[in-house]
């Protein structure tokens, strides 16, 4: 149990976040045969792994100290985050600064630890396997399938909401009705903040008849430590996994446990690299938006579909 935690919703504010958790456990089965041998976190989105986008986004909401939850076969993952020392020294016997700069960019980025799961039950055992490192502290959790455009900055907002209010903060968007069942799904009242809501329950993937809204939960919690105590004593739910979603339900139904649960409304770019088709439009607008890229790859896709229609 946690105890001799030094603030509550109703006392002292908590101690700045610092600490960012990636789950990155996953098998990819979606991207097979690619992810066979190659980890899915690894695919390149344009030039970078998927999940260099999401340290980065880390780092920049100023959480440097990042934990990332791993399997077997998830060694490419801190391969990259390490110095490569023989490519570096090649690239500066070549004077090639500009790629020795991105080749060292990976390994600037924040204090890397690795964890392995073990057995994968599901994303609340994932986040519990980080009660070690993270301790008695508030913590961010962001999943990889979810690249957020670094414009818009959702986790530092989040990050602001808990920091103010306590307890937890949950990334919603609003989806199709006929969607809902492909996330968790949050019950809310609204709030003072336009795009702050109160969160009042929770549900894993819900029929649409039975959602108790169309805000669906995305990758990115802040989360209070007492959450750890929660999935100790979690049951394995939907898909017979340990569903983070189920552990929040608890915190959001009885403040007493780890203060209140909010919800961060999200309308800004999102990218979502955990579908196939979406993997690839997520590259397509990506490359459209790079300066080095976008015009001559604009022009070529402007060609391309009006050959096809």
């Amino acid at each position: 149990m946690l105890t001799g935690y030094g603030y509550g919703h109703d006392s002292v504010s908590p101690p700045r976040i610092s600490k960012a958790v990636i789950p990155a456990a996953g098998l990819g089965t979606r991207f097979l045969p690619a992810t066979k041998a190659t980890p899915k976190e690894m695919l390149p989105v344009v030039d970078k792994p998927a999940i260099q986008y999401v340290v980065e986004e880390a780092a920049s909401a100023g959480l440097d100290d990042v934990l990332m939850i791993t399997g077997r076969n998830k060694r490419p993952l801190e391969d990259h985050f390490d110095r490569n020392y023989e490519l570096e020294s090649a690239l500066l016997k070549k004077g090639d600064e500009a790629r020795l700069a991105k080749v060292q960019e990976s390994s600037d980025l924040a204090t890397m630890h690795y964890v392995r799961q073990g057995d994968p039950k599901g994303l609340g055992h994932a986040v519990l396997c980080a009660a070690p490192h993270v301790g008695n502290e508030p913590f961010a959790v962001l999943l990889g399938d979810d690249l957020i455009d670094p414009r818009d900055p959702l986790l530092a907002r989040m990050v602001e909401v808990q920091e103010r209010h306590g307890g937890s903060v949950i990334a919603l968007m609003e989806v199709a009705p006929e969607q809902i069942h492909l996330y968790g799904c949050a019950a809310v009242d609204t709030t003072d903040e336009g795009d702050v809501v109160k969160v009042t329950g929770l549900v894993e993937k819900p029929d649409a008849a039975d959602a108790p809204s169309n805000y669906a939960i995305i990758g990115r919690y802040v989360l209070d430590p007492h959450v750890f105590d929660i999935l100790r004593k979690t049951e394995p739910g939907r898909g017979g996994e340990i569903q983070l979603t189920d552990a929040l339900q608890q915190l959001a139904v009885d403040e007493k446990v780890g203060g209140p649960v909010h919800g961060v409304v999200f309308k800004g770019r999102r990218y979502d690299t955990g579908d196939r088709g979406d993997y690839l439009r997520a590259i397509v607008r990506l490359a459209c938006e790079r300066e080095d890229l976008g015009p001559d790859f604009q022009a070529w896709l402007r060609s391309y579909v009006s050959e096809e229609m």
